[in-house]
């Protein structure tokens, strides 16, 4: 595709600008991941909601830029080559920014390397084991009886959070500056601490390290306006 109005997903979003980064999202960590990662760099983007209570995510139009029904979804008009650049998958879509702007991944092969290491073992881990916990202990899953899944979600989420604190020992962020794996990993603290609401069954006060960097993390004004983009419907 050579502009952005070959694609589908125009159809039921339609952009207002054109020119800029179109972001297919809503206000859940993975989503806060890319709008946290655009207010971060300074692009010019333009937010759209996939509303979940209507299933937008579900619809041909969605499905036409991730098949994986998942957000968030990117459209740069401005991609490589200057061609138009689809791309789904948080992880994806932070290494892809980050290179498109030279910011927060570094140029040092090693650095570099272990930076990605830690998104990958956010990707990995973090999310999936914190979002099967907020299952069992906020949505659905709440209602079941057995309690093996809970406490499977509760201990693997205290490990990592134990190999988080671990990391942060003498650092403010998890590669020392501020980088992209401190974009994917903040969104699902904050979950824990405010939408799941179950510090107090995770030693959250025993952590040495994590409750301050996830302070400084949310103190950070580019984290304050993206957890707001786009907005709830």
């Amino acid at each position: 595709m050579t502009t952005l109005a070959e694609f589908e997903i125009t159809k039921r979003w339609p952009a207002k600008h054109p020119d800029r980064i179109q972001l297919y999202s809503l206000t859940t960590p993975n989503g806060i991941k890319a709008s946290t990662m655009l207010e971060e760099v300074g692009l010019p983007y333009e937010a759209h909601t996939v509303n979940f209570a209507n299933n937008d995510q579900e619809t041909p139009e969605f499905l036409s830029l991730n098949p994986n029904n998942k957000i968030p979804a990117i459209i740069d008009p401005n991609g490589p080559g200057g061609k138009p650049l689809a791309l789904f998958e948080s992880g994806a879509i932070l290494i892809y920014l980050a290179e498109k702007t030279g910011k927060l991944l570094s140029k040092d092969p090693i650095e570099r390397y272990h930076t990605i290491q830690w998104l990958m073992w956010q990707m990995g881990g973090v999310g999936p084991m914190f979002g099967q916990l907020g299952y069992f202990v906020k949505f659905a899953g709440k209602e079941i009886d057995d309690p093996r899944p809970r406490q499977r979600y509760l201990d693997e989420t205290e490990r990592l959070l134990a190999v988080l604190d671990q990391r942060l020992a003498g650092r403010d962020y998890i590669m020392g500056e501020y980088s992209i794996a401190d974009i994917a990993v903040f969104p699902w603290l904050r979950v824990l601490t405010l939408v799941y609401k179950i510090t107090d069954q995770l030693d959250w006060n025993d952590l040495e390290n994590v409750p301050a960097y996830l302070d400084r993390c949310l103190a950070r004004e580019t984290v304050k306006r993206a957890v707001r983009i786009p907005p709830r419907p």
